[in-house]
């Protein structure tokens, strides 16, 4: 209101100048200057040279609070303890360690892992991005750098502390592989400042200053940056397996009223591939649903509708489809459900020829086991799944579609880790030096062969065939439990 009153009565005075007929010129350069010098006064500088950093207080966050990740919270545990016992690392003559790197996929926690750890550590907690660094000026980002290392110090001393802890999400900005930006030095200068810093960390100071980053981009790290003595340690956050998802489910669902029938070891089994960011949403999309319905709790019908649509997207209206459409869609897809079971029993959980995003329809499978090696056999009937929606409509309907376009490339793909990795006729090869036709013929005679292999089993299946696809029309969405008893009926009829 003040500021508002003395432009006012500025404003006023200098109209009241002009009116008297006086040259105001030389006033409004003084008062222009005057202005400037305020703000350098102010800024101490020209430009901004504060970044974004959040300042966490009073951490209640511990690793309990995280669910899964038993290998990363243990090996963060494990370096703060140097961290907390720092007299006794010191009489041992151990470096304390000033870095910890944690890599992994989006969505994994690792910024929750970092908050975390300043809980444990009862340390001063600063959180900034990597992008925060980087200016078009020289030396901007350098001199952030130092104030926020700087600035790390002052509030550890003021809030009486000997331990801080900073956080720096996406470090690959401010810590990539230096000369890859030829156009000006300020990458390369901040980097190196930061370097230097790091260099400056040691236990003889009155604050000790341990540095987390993130990254989901490790190889375009600077060597400088990862060397022992600067990242000391390397966590990797990896994408949780089945256990880990059921914590994590738990935690999301904690807050949520779950109705009776829910399983969410079900739904652990049915997300495999998600993160916890994923889980988070699943729990989230659930709430919404069964709001949306003016249910006062969560079903499972919820959370399993919860899980489609993190996957795909929302669902889209069948009344676009005409019916030779969704005669086609549903062959497709009891192609990949029948090929499923035959291959590995109990492997589908639903089939559906609902629309959502770009797909017409979609077989969700249950993954029994987390899988980290491959056959060459458990390559062969993951391609013939994919083959088998277009084998099917090429068996049912006299012809292909563009919808099995994915399928297609899913499959060549898998081929090409089948020659990739020595599994193939040609034995051990290195990709780069074999020929690109011999390679192209390699992955071709694979895909023919289990396209044959496919359409051999798959030709004998016509009543079931008709069966499901009348089903799924009806119903639009069918369980694994269903189409198990449909090809369990099938097969007895056909013993006897």
């Amino acid at each position: 209101m003040k500021k508002e009153i003395i432009i006012g009565i500025g404003a006023g005075f200098l109209s009241y100048l002009v009116y008297r007929g006086y040259d105001i010129t030389p006033l409004i350069i003084l008062v222009l200057l005057g202005g400037f010098l305020f703000v350098i006064s102010r800024k101490k500088g020209l430009l901004n040279l504060e970044s974004h950093q959040k300042v966490v207080e009073n951490v209640n966050f511990s690793f309990e609070d995280i669910g899964g990740l038993d290998t990363p919270k243990q090996e963060l545990k494990e370096a703060l303890e140097f961290l907390l016992k720092s007299a006794v690392v010191d009489k041992m003559g151990i470096r304390p360690i000033k870095g910890i790197l944690l890599t992994g996929p989006p969505g994994t926690g690792k910024t929750l892992l970092a908050k975390a750890a300043a809980g444990y550590s009862d340390a001063v907690f600063i959180a900034t991005s990597g992008s925060e660094f980087i200016e078009m000026y020289a030396g901007v980002g350098a001199q952030r750098v130092r104030k926020l290392f700087s600035r790390t110090r002052e509030m550890a001393r003021k809030q009486k502390k000997h331990r801080a802890i900073i956080f720096i999400d996406e470090i690959e900005v401010l810590g990539g592989k230096r000369g890859h930006n030829t156009s000006h030095m300020e990458y390369d200068q901040t980097l190196n400042q930061l370097l230097v810093e790091m260099d400056g960390l040691n236990s003889h100071l009155d604050v000790q200053i341990l540095l987390i980053a993130a990254t989901n981009r490790p190889d375009l790290l600077d060597n400088a940056l990862l060397r022992p003595g600067r990242f000391d340690r390397q966590v990797k956050v990896d994408l949780p397996d089945k256990d880990s998802r059921l914590e994590i489910l738990k935690i999301h669902c904690a807050n949520k009223p779950l109705a009776g029938d829910t399983d969410l070891e079900e739904i652990a089994a049915s997300t495999f591939g998600f993160s916890g960011a994923h889980l988070e949403n699943v729990a989230n999309e659930a709430a919404i649903l069964a709001l949306r319905e003016g249910s006062k709790v969560i079903s499972q019908v919820h959370l399993r509708e919860a899980v489609d649509k993190v996957i795909l997207g929302e669902k889209l209206s069948n009344r676009s489809k005409s019916a030779e459409i969704l005669h086609r869609v549903a062959v497709h897809e009891a192609g990949h459900a029948i090929m499923s079971e035959i291959l590995n029993p109990g492997s589908v959980d639903q089939i559906t020829v609902t629309s959502r995003g770009n797909a017409l329809g979609y077989v969700r499978h249950t993954q029994k086991e987390e899988q980290i090696l491959y056959t060459r056999t458990g390559l062969e009937k993951e391609i013939m799944v994919l083959l088998a929606g277009s084998v099917s409509e090429e068996l049912f309907l006299s012809e292909r579609s563009t919808g099995a376009a994915n399928d297609f490339q899913r499959a060549i793909e898998l081929a090409q880790k089948i020659v990739s990795c020595g599994l193939s006729k040609l034995g051990v090869v290195s990709t780069e030096l074999l020929p690109e036709k011999e390679y192209f013929e390699t992955c071709q005679e694979i895909i023919r062969a289990l396209e044959e292999k496919t359409k051999g089993l798959l030709a004998e299946k016509k009543v079931l065939f008709q069966e499901l696809v009348a089903l799924l029309k009806a119903k639009e969405k069918v369980s694994g439990v269903e189409v198990r008893k449909i090809l369990s009926e099938n097969q007895d009829a056909l013993a006897c």
